[in-house]
């Protein structure tokens, strides 16, 4: 009977979920060839080629596919034991800003509860500056920003895009203040764009204020205003009318993590998600 490596396997299903092995070495805080020494040993325990791997392509082969969710299963139950073995309960409160958690957010945090099930996972979502604010008092493990000011520390995780979004029935009446939807007076966003317009002389008026991105999103699409957002959360019905408008272009931003975490479980996981969520982040054409 075969014996399998928790470690082995836990590879293996990282470099499945992110059909890349630079993605697992990422999550598992070690290398491109530890990952692949540690696959080849997995395969040479099973018989059995599990991944097919070319200079441009990771994917499974067929009995790597039949065996990835005995695999998930298996790590799975390695880390509720290991978790079994301690009374004290771990906790890993989170911080995403709005503007960041795109539509991969469900996937992030999949993968988070995928590497550690007994981790007890608190999501918070709001302005960046109110979570600096709050990872700064303690009250945060981490936070994923955008970056705020000129604070320097904190991990880069990504540069984000940003445009003037409408539906594509919207009509500016020239002469008439361009009528915005934005967050709230703390979003760094809606104060980069407000300036934008200002420095460019274009009259505005905040029409639709806060309820959070998806609700932003909500009045933009039902035609009420235009909004400064991210290319990346931007949903299909919505369009891109900076220049159409003759709108001012807007900076991109760097996305931060800040973290404080010290355990090695613990920052294997947020390891994990930052994997993803660097997988999530292609450059935008």
């Amino acid at each position: 009977m075969a014996t399998l490596d928790v470690d082995a396997v836990q590879a293996f299903v990282l470099v499945a979920d992110f059909q890349s092995f630079t993605r697992a070495a990422e999550a598992l805080d070690t290398s491109q060839a530890a990952i692949s020494v540690k696959l080849k040993r997995l395969e040479d325990r099973l018989g059995e080629k599990l991944i097919e791997r070319t200079p441009r392509l990771v994917r499974l082969s067929a009995r790597g596919a039949a065996f990835l969710g005995v695999a998930r299963e298996f790590v799975a139950a390695h880390e509720r034991a290991v978790a079994g073995l301690t009374s004290a309960p771990r906790r890993f409160t989170l911080g995403i800003a709005d503007q960041v958690a795109g539509p991969e957010l469900p996937v992030l945090l999949s993968r988070l509860h995928s590497y550690d099930p007994a981790l007890l996972i608190e999501v918070q979502i709001e302005a960046s500056r109110n979570l600096l604010d709050a990872f700064d008092r303690g009250v945060l493990d981490a936070a994923i920003v955008r970056r705020e000011d000129d604070r320097r520390d904190g991990e880069v995780l990504a540069q984000e895009r940003f445009g003037w979004f409408a539906s594509s029935g919207f009509e500016h009446r020239e002469g008439e203040a361009l009528r915005l939807a934005s967050l709230a007076a703390s979003c760094g966003v809606r104060n980069i764009a407000t300036r934008a317009l200002d420095a460019a002389g274009v009259s505005w008026i905040e029409v639709f204020v806060g309820g959070g991105t998806a609700a932003v999103i909500a009045a933009v699409s039902a035609g009420l205003a235009v909004a400064a957002l991210a290319y990346r959360v931007a949903p299909v019905g919505i369009v891109e009318v900076g220049e159409r408008l003759g709108l001012p272009p807007l900076p991109s931003s760097e996305i931060v993590l800040h973290s404080t975490l010290s355990d090695a479980r613990s920052r294997g996981a947020l390891r994990t998600l930052v994997a993803a969520f660097r997988e999530h982040r292609a450059p935008s054409s």
